[in-house]
């Protein structure tokens, strides 16, 4: 994992260095669309945010500085659309990249006091958080608690402190609870609901039954699994009970397709338990 990490950074680091050659905005588009750089730096940035980091700190630090450079760039050109979604990107970047590097050298501590300093950029802060939610110490539940039991607390916080409970057993009423208090919000739920049910299905815990239940026929389906409350609900209660409940989604759970649909989703779920996702918008 760490020699990958290491890959990614530096790989990232290298089409950022290209980007640099760019003599106009159209060409450095051109280029940005042909290195696929979305992909390459969140893929790389996110192996960034994991714990025992300490050996990636020389090439964050690279990533770090080749970001700062482009973004210097970019700003140079005044081009619309350089400005309005690659400067906003590079701008994550930066700031991910930034958290990263105060993970890698000062650890949890120096995480902490980024995410308390009000006088950072936000969006420093908010990846700050979130590399603390990948590392996940016990001392630091009682913050997750707080955004997650605080009405009004900024969405991107309580997103990532939805998904670092997961890591805590024992504290299912407190994601439970938000859930309550926000189902009413329909693009809040809409926003927090996926997280909150993939952390309950995660934590295990049989607190959930009764919410699941309720789900199985008020919940809100889709066609993507990872969304879908009802499957969410099916699977979470499958897994707590053992038995194929009736829903909404499948009146009928006898029909044999009903058994393969919750396989498929519980091995989607599965293979999701351990990555946190950064919200695009902050």
């Amino acid at each position: 994992m760490r020699m990958d990490a290491i890959h990614r950074l530096c790989g990232f680091a290298a089409a950022l260095e290209r980007l640099l050659t760019a003599r106009d905005a159209a060409e450095l588009d051109a280029m940005w669309e042909e290195l696929d750089l979305g992909q390459a730096g969140w893929e790389a940035l996110a192996l960034a945010r994991r714990p025992d980091t300490e050996a990636l700190e020389p090439a964050l630090a690279e990533v770090d500085r080749r970001l700062l450079a482009v973004l210097e760039r970019c700003r140079a050109f005044l081009d619309p659309h350089i400005v309005t979604f690659r400067v906003p990107e590079l701008e994550r970047w930066q700031h991910a990249a930034a958290a990263a590097l105060v993970g890698a050298r000062w650890g949890v501590a120096g995480l902490r006091t980024v995410i308390g300093d009000t006088q950072a950029p936000l969006g420093r802060r908010y990846f700050a958080f979130l590399a603390l939610a990948e590392r996940h110490p016990r001392e630091a539940w009682p913050l997750f608690a707080k955004y997650l039991d605080t009405p009004g607390a900024h969405h991107a916080f309580v997103a990532a402190a939805v998904e670092a409970a997961r890591y805590y057993p024992g504290h299912a009423p407190n994601v439970i609870a938000l859930f309550q208090r926000i189902r009413g919000d329909q693009m809040l739920r809409r926003f927090l609901a996926p997280k909150i049910l993939e952390s309950l299905y995660v934590l295990d815990d049989p607190a959930a039954l009764p919410l699941y239940e309720e789900l199985l026929v008020a919940g809100h389906t889709d066609r993507d699994l990872e969304r879908c409350e009802v499957t969410r609900a099916l699977v979470g209660v499958r897994k707590l009970t053992g038995r194929v409940a009736a829903s909404s989604k499948f009146p009928d759970p006898a029909e044999p397709h009903v058994r393969q649909a919750l396989d498929e989703a519980e091995r989607l779920f599965e293979e999701e338990r351990d990555r946190l996702v950064p919200v695009v918008v902050i």
